[in-house]
């Protein structure tokens, strides 16, 4: 991205602005000006409401929008000088709070006051390149009180109720076509943001969010007093040009229920100006080495169980090169802390919540050489790479769909015989019902679930007759302990079962999980 020289690109534009909405208001009728100014609606927002060139005006001076309607209209001088130095000393406008005025109170409860679109973009910019100096591209998202729709419905229905009559209103005097303070405040600063940024405005994973509160943003319902209104406004006025309520019906169009209805405001919104990214990818395979550390964060009444986690070992390190605001971790699947991850890894990700920074090949490989460069040497890394939002989709997958690989050291009541090896690698696909594990019975619901073991085989350990190595394909979420134990009977068959024998398991290491995403 191109830096920007923020800088205001205002002055050279304003002459040719003015002539426009000059052009554009000549056909503005005055009582209908006069009496929007009396009900402080402030001049963008007149010119809002009148459908005038979305927005062209932003860029011109609030002094300048009353000199052209004066001229144009022919309002007395004596109204617009008194509205004009009316909204210079904060005036707020009773439809928009402020936010066409671009006045506002920022995070520190300051008052901010700009005259031209392009000043409060240069503000906008300025707080967005402080903390995103990289960025591609941006949305630009506006939220705003719902006190603002239901005070320009108000406004309104009474310019129905009054004007319906007159020949200006029925020809060209649209409600369906008035852009929302919404649009417009986004129409008057893009163009600058833009400029201001070096980058187009689009559909992106950046986006800039301004969200506005009022602390007099009360409900229409609450202004009514004791009548309830069955609903809350939101397309700015009823067919019929009427405000509905549970007791009666208000007229919206009447003076005197204009001024009670109205909520009028002496403060500015307060304006957040917040920026977000989608979260960045980074996928690799993890081998643990230790029996000992925890595949994410593990801590019991303010105690760590273990000596770490994967999870931290690998976030920790990979977090401050993309300069995020946090992470999290996801894996395909999960060992228990006593078991080992080995032979090709297990599939993982690092989710990097609202990254400023997003890192080279180069980088990732730095990170991947830092991380198995660890003193601790508890955990490794491979294949680390940046990955899209689908790869999120593929893990989750992984969890339940895939195989895994284990080796498992175990201990019979017997001595083996060779048809104890036989028996066992026979068996291909085998269906093996499981209740939940009485170990985890405290944090599983008890089902029973059946899961497949793909195929098995006995390697014998030298010098040793009630000793081997059990190698193992199951389905993904198999209880391998269960299987080799039986856990009293909650799961069948069993090893223990099979050889006719009591059965225990003394270590166990994954070695293999068989995916699409990140293979080997």
């Amino acid at each position: 991205m191109a830096d920007a020289d923020i800088t205001t690109p205002v002055a050279d534009a304003v002459g040719e602005e003015s002539k426009l909405v000059e052009k554009a208001v000549q056909e503005v009728p005055a009582d209908a000006v006069k009496e929007l100014i009396h009900h402080q609606v402030c001049v963008r927002c007149i010119f809002r409401l009148f459908n005038i060139h979305e927005g062209i005006y932003a860029l011109i001076t609030p002094a300048t929008l009353y000199s052209i309607i004066e001229k144009a209209t022919e309002v007395e001088a004596e109204t617009t000088k008194s509205s004009q130095k009316s909204e210079v000393k904060s005036n707020i406008c009773s439809v928009c709070l402020g936010v066409m005025q671009f006045s506002y109170h920022d995070h520190k409860d300051v008052l901010v006051e700009k005259d031209h679109a392009a000043d409060f973009a240069m503000v906008v910019a300025e707080s967005v390149k402080e903390k995103y100096p990289e960025i591609a591209s941006f949305t630009l998202e506006v939220s705003l009180p719902t006190l603002i729709t239901e005070n320009e419905s108000v406004i309104l229905s009474y310019m129905k109720k009054k004007y319906a009559s007159e020949v200006w209103f029925q020809e060209k005097f649209s409600f369906e076509h008035i852009i929302s303070v919404k649009d417009a405040l986004k129409q008057s600063i893009t163009h600058s943001l833009e400029t201001l940024l070096g980058v187009k405005s689009s559909v992106s994973d950046f986006r800039i969010r301004l969200t506005y509160e009022h602390v007099d943003a009360t409900s229409a319902e609450n202004r009514m007093g004791k009548n309830q209104c069955n609903k809350r406004i939101k397309s700015g006025m009823h067919s019929n040009g009427f405000v509905k309520c549970s007791n009666e019906t208000v007229q919206s169009g009447d003076v005197s229920d204009l001024n009670f209805q109205l909520k009028k405001v002496g403060q500015p919104c307060h304006m957040t100006l917040t920026c977000s990214t989608a979260p960045v990818y980074i996928g690799g395979r993890y081998l643990k080495l230790s029996r000992n550390v925890s595949q994410t964060r593990w801590i019991i009444d303010d105690e760590r169980k273990g000596e770490a986690s994967v999870e931290e070992l690998i976030g920790e390190n990979i977090l401050p090169v993309c300069k995020g605001d946090g992470y999290k971790f996801h894996a395909a699947g999960r060992e228990d802390i006593d078991v080992r991850m080995l032979g090709s890894g297990r599939p993982f990700l690092i989710e990097i919540q609202n990254a400023r920074h997003l890192p080279s090949e180069a980088s990732i490989k730095e990170m991947e050489k830092k991380i198995n460069s660890l003193e601790s040497n508890l955990v490794r890394v491979k294949h680390l790479k940046i990955l899209g939002s689908q790869g999120w989709s593929l893990m989750r997958e992984g969890e339940t769909e895939k195989q895994k690989q284990y080796a498992a050291l175990v201990w019979i009541s017997r001595s083996l015989s060779d048809g104890d090896l036989e028996a066992v690698s026979s068996f291909k696909d085998l269906k093996v019902l499981q209740r939940t594990p009485i170990r985890v019975l405290h944090r599983r619901s008890p089902l029973d679930r059946e899961k497949i073991i793909h195929w098995m085989k006995i390697e014998k350990i030298a010098g040793s007759s009630q000793y081997f190595l059990l190698h193992l394909c199951t389905q993904a979420g198999t209880y391998i302990k269960e299987f080799i134990h039986g856990d009293l009977g909650r799961t069948h068959p069993s090893i223990g079962s099979i050889l006719g024998c009591r059965a225990e398991i003394l270590q166990l290491d994954v070695t293999d999980v068989k995916m699409d995403i990140l293979n080997e």
